[in-house]
C-alpha cells in the first residue's frame, strides 16, 4: 500500500484499487481524485466531503469538540409572575 500524502486525515493512494479498498473499509464506495506535488492520487469515496466529513478548500476552523456539559432547556411550564404596577 503506497500512500502519498494524507488530506484532512485520509489517505492518498498510488493505485484506485487502494483507494477503493479503503473506501469499503470505511462505509464508503468509489474514490475521486487529487493531485499531490504534481502526481495524481486516488482517495477512497466519491467525493472529498465523504471521505473526510469536510469540504475541500476549506479554510473554516475544525468544528469544536463536544462539551458533556448540560444544557439549559427553557419549557415554558407555569411558573408564577407577577407584574408590578406602576403607581403614578
Amino acid at each position: 500500500m503506497a500512500v502519498l500524502t494524507t488530506i484532512a486525515g485520509v489517505p492518498l493512494f498510488t493505485t484506485v484499487q487502494e483507494a477503493l479498498n479503503w473506501a469499503a473499509g470505511n462505509n464508503c464506495s468509489g474514490y475521486h481524485t487529487h493531485n499531490h506535488q504534481g502526481q495524481q492520487g486516488f482517495m477512497g469515496c466519491t467525493n472529498h466531503l465523504q471521505a473526510s466529513g469536510m469540504p475541500l478548500n476549506s479554510n473554516a476552523p475544525a468544528p469544536p469538540p463536544q462539551s458533556n456539559t448540560p444544557s439549559i432547556s427553557s419549557s415554558g411550564g407555569g411558573g408564577g409572575s407577577t407584574s408590578g404596577g406602576g403607581g403614578y
